[in-house]
């Protein structure tokens, strides 16, 4: 019978699916004592238009060998999937063809779901969830909700009910409180809180939520018509389509993260993370000790804020940049200095925030005509604006001192700055000294001759005195833009009364999204949401239908934005631990309990500064509020390698002409990617293919070598559509079967290297399936009997069980792909078909390769799936040797083996290898001279 993985892998995805055998169970389930739980999770993946290619199923198959082990070892495994379904893409192609995001979506996720169930992942797939479904993201926008009713109270380090705060308000006031809150709140008694009108303190809480509207700087990308968050930004256009961005103030909603910068920041140090990864995200919450220190103007009733790590450098300010968006340029901006200062901040409008950080050659800046008061010297300080400082990290203005920072050396000397050096004995005329080390503060009044942190603080002290600045401990991390111009996101469960914000009740949720004739912003420059006629409850043109206390009903507007692309995905690992009661919550207390968190998370690291720090903001919120009891979500992440596609490349002379790539002295003028199904394993382009391939080649002149082909060239690059060098896991299905590719994607390297696909290489594993079919075969016919296995069997298996172990707690799953092939090899070459051997390396290999592992279980005589069985143990006694193969050689050359005890004497190996009708042969009737034993060694018999 050969090995017909067409048939076996189509049986076995079927009886999976119709028996659930991956289904895990809840605690309510167990009759006796519940299975340990264990909670295997993949990155949520986005349902794109154009499936997976081989370069996607790398984590999953990695995760679902891992599942399907801590199956074997007892385990009550959670591995479910779903969709992140909500997305720019698919609204993109709803603007470009009317159709509905929704339609698309179902379309893109059922593409998704045949292929990923070919591959035979070990799925629940009863515990699915959709971002862009109603049932789901009614919980999306109840957590906003919570966070809209909560604020972070800094005295406990926690989130707490907003109704807290305003009994604290009403019987103190908000003198002596520690909270998160805005910049600049006013202060007021308790008797001026209750006094205030119920729009006046709406105002007010509006500065302590911990999801608030506020105006902010944005990426508004004018081609999408939405804000984008920083890591939607490539190279300073939008990721997605490559359009323009460009920096202005917008009334969004925003998310304070910022309170928990520090616990997020120290809580990292506990995570089963890789370093590189919470390097990412400490680097990203970017926490700095200094000094807030403040400049007052001349001239004006105001002052500048600005915050430095280096207080003790103070007296080496020479001048202050601003960002060109920071609030007071406008107001201190000279008439004579106006039009170079607003063409220069629509300038930098243009470049994206990680642009102007990345670009540490180019100094571009514009005097504004105001001065500043040095907070120690009372000298005036010229006001700049540059684009190297932003606002949004800090309070958008530095102090330059030029002496001691090289970005503020480059542009004093770009701009003929002065620069005062502080430093004793050190030459700043070329560049700036950044080393604190072995240095003394000079040139500056009451800090001279100090060592940097005595300096610091006594500069800090001064400050205070002087009631100039005050100690301060400041974080990159910003609060998170929460709205997004778009169609296809969670709505918003908020209503506005005067202007001012209110929650829709929980009993009136989901606020689902409305139909809309365009997905464009309005005429007026609305979101899409503002072209809605109805929306999905007692609800007319965007506004929402309350009673009043009257009985009258009384119309208030909608909120028109709708939630970002992360939100759906903070909490997403919570609802899967959830099957009975989602109608009533986003999980139950006793599913999360049981379940607790994320054992094993695997996906890409392109996630470090976005959604995974956003699911442990959630989460850690989620638990201040009581929901739950763990306070981080992921315990072990392992961040998967890329596979890397194989390019192919036309080279174009000009116009239409093209010519093959072998042919020297050829001057091209571009390389352009060719489509690697029109290449064949020779590099040869199919030219007639090409020319049908696209309508532009219709007509193009190929230049071909002296053989008459066209030879393309190759690059190792990002496996992308752009770059038509995809390939589709479907073919590789249907060739070699989906056992082949999982072994296949793993044998390519470690799980966390970027490494190269060749489908060439898959013959090797596709011969490998084939010899492991073979071993249970014997003429066509299943042959396994239950004689003994003999010693070489049982330490090749118990070999392979120690190896394999190993490699997969190690996540090592490369290695243990090799340490299969020596096995097998091995069996063969002794013709071992003892049950004894193959039932256990059956379990061994079905996490690798479960289809013909089922297959050749029920095989074996088995009725339940192999998904259950117990891993095999290793046995070290199998690995002890207990004999020793000798060379046997004549005057020191080898002419046969013998196998030998090694509890045998020196005595005994010379006369059984006497004995041996070999030796006599070789001798041929002649006495030796000597007989050299060295035991465990060799034997040689000398004359």
């Amino acid at each position: 019978m050969a090995y017909n993985f067409r048939e076996i892998e189509a049986k076995w995805q079927k009886k999976w699916a119709e028996n659930k055998t991956f289904a895990a169970q809840q605690p309510q389930d167990f009759k006796d004592e519940a299975k340990p739980p264990y909670y295997v999770l993949d990155m949520f993946p986005y349902p794109s238009g154009a499936g997976l290619h081989v370069g996607h199923p790398l984590g999953y198959i990695a995760s679902d060998i891992y599942a399907r082990y801590k199956r074997h070892k007892g385990f009550n495994v959670l591995h479910p999937q779903g969709y992140d379904s909500f997305g720019l893409p698919a609204e993109q192609y709803a603007i470009q063809t009317g159709q509905h995001p929704a339609t698309t979506t179902e379309v893109n996720i059922k593409r998704y779901r045949e292929q990923l169930d070919r591959i035979g992942f070990s799925f629940d797939w009863d515990r699915e969830v959709r971002t862009s479904s109603p049932e789901y993201y009614k919980w999306t926008q109840w957590i906003f909700g919570e966070l809209f009713n909560s604020y972070y109270c800094r005295d406990t380090e926690q989130a707490k009910p907003i109704d807290d705060l305003k009994a604290i308000f009403s019987d103190e006031g908000n003198t002596n409180i520690s909270v998160a809150c805005n910049a600049a709140v006013e202060e007021f008694s308790a008797q001026d809180w209750n006094s205030f009108s119920a729009e006046k303190k709406e105002e007010i809480l509006l500065d302590y939520r911990l999801t608030y509207l506020a105006e902010t700087e944005v990426n508004w990308c004018p081609a999408l018509g939405t804000v984008l968050a920083n890591d939607e930004i490539v190279n300073g256009v939008s990721e997605r389509g490559s359009h323009p961005v460009i920096r202005k103030k917008m009334k969004q909603w925003s998310m304070r993260i910022s309170a928990y910068a520090e616990r997020l920041l120290q809580d990292s140090e506990q995570l089963n993370w890789t370093d590189s990864l919470k390097e990412a995200q400490r680097n990203w919450i970017g926490k700095s000790i200094g000094a807030q220190v403040f400049f007052d103007l001349k001239d004006h009733n105001q002052k500048i804020e600005v915050f430095t790590t280096r207080p003790d450098t103070t007296f080496g300010v020479s001048f202050l940049t601003l960002a060109p968006e920071h609030d007071l340029v406008q107001d201190i901006t000279t008439a004579e200095q106006k039009e170079a200062v607003e063409t220069y901040i629509a300038q930098t409008a243009k470049r994206s925030e990680r642009d102007r950080m990345a670009d540490v050659k180019t100094i571009t800046g514009v005097f504004t005509g105001s001065y500043a008061e040095h907070p120690f010297t009372k000298e005036p300080i010229p006001i700049w604006i540059g684009d190297y400082v932003l606002a949004s990290y800090g309070t958008g203005a530095v102090m330059a001192v030029p002496c001691g920072d090289q970005r503020d050396h480059d542009f004093a000397r770009h701009f003929d700055l002065p620069i005062p050096n502080v430093f004793k004995d050190i030459d700043i005329s070329e560049k700036a000294h950044t080393d604190q080390d072995h240095t003394q503060i000079s040139y500056s009044d009451f800090l001279n001759n100090l060592e940097p942190q005595k300096a610091i603080r006594k500069a800090i002290e001064a400050l205070e005195n002087d009631k100039a600045g005050y100690a301060k401990i400041n974080y990159r991390l910003r609060d998170a833009v929460f709205s997004r111009q778009r169609y296809w996101g969670e709505p918003f469960p908020i209503y506005y009364v005067n202007g001012l914000p209110q929650l829709i009740a929980t009993k009136h949720l989901p606020l689902e999204l409305p139909e809309v004739e365009k997905y464009l912003p309005t005429e007026d420059g609305a979101p899409p949401l503002g072209r809605a006629d109805k929306w999905a409850w007692n609800t007319v043109t965007n506004q929402v239908v309350c009673n009043s206390e009257i009985d009258q009903k009384i119309i208030f507007p909608l909120e028109l934005n709708t939630m970002p692309g992360w939100a759906g995905s903070s909490w997403y690992l919570f609802r899967y631990m959830e099957t009975d009661k989602r109608d009533t919550c986003f999980a139950s207390p006793e599913a999360l309990d049981y379940w607790g968190n994320v054992d094993l998370y695997i996906g890409g690291s392109e996630h470090a500064t976005g959604h995974l720090l956003y699911s442990r903001f959630w989460t850690k919120f989620l638990k201040d509020r009581g929901f739950l009891k763990v306070d981080e979500p992921f315990k072990k992440l392992i961040n998967q390698g890329m596979i890397l596609g194989e390019s192919a490349f036309l080279h174009r002379l000009d116009g239409n002409t093209y010519c093959s790539a072998d042919i020297e002295n050829q001057k091209e003028i571009q390389k352009i990617h060719v489509d690697v199904s029109l290449v064949n394993t020779s590099h040869e382009l199919d030219i007639e293919a090409f020319k049908k391939w696209r309508p532009e080649f219709e007509k193009a002149e190929l230049i071909t070598n002296a053989e008459g082909k066209v030879i393309v060239s190759h690059e190792i690059e990002k496996m992308s559509k752009s770059k038509f060098n995809v390939v589709n896991p479907d073919d590789i299905c249907d060739e070699y079967g989906a056992d082949s590719l999982r072994l296949f994607e793993m044998f390519l390297g470690p799980i966390d290297q970027a490494k190269p696909w060749n489908t060439a290489g898959l013959s090797g594993v596709f011969g490998f399936m084939k010899k492991l079919w073979k071993l249970y075969h014997s003429d066509g016919d299943f042959n396994v009997s239950d004689k003994p296995a003999s010693k070489k069997a049982l330490k090749a298996l118990h070999q392979s069980i120690k190896k394999v172990t190993e490699d997969i707690e190690d996540f090592s799953f490369n290695t243990s792909v090799s340490s299969f092939m020596i096995c097998v090899n091995t069996l063969l070459a002794e013709k071992c078909n003892s049950r004894e051997i193959l039932e256990p390396l059956a379990i061994l290999i079905a996490p690798y390769a479960p289809h013909i592992a089922e297959e050749l279980w029920e095989k074996l005589g088995h009725d339940e799936s192999i998904a259950q069985a117990e891993f095999p143990v290793f046995d070290e006694k199998y690995l002890i040797e207990d004999t020793k193969t000798y060379p046997i050689s004549f005057n020191g050359k080898m002419r046969f083996k013998l196998d030998l005890s090694l509890d045998l004497s020196k005595e005994e190996i010379e006369k059984t290898v006497m004995a041996d009708e070999r030796t006599q042969k070789q001798l041929d009737g002649r006495t030796p001279k000597k007989v050299i034993v060295v035991p465990g060694k060799i034997v040689n018999i000398v004359g």
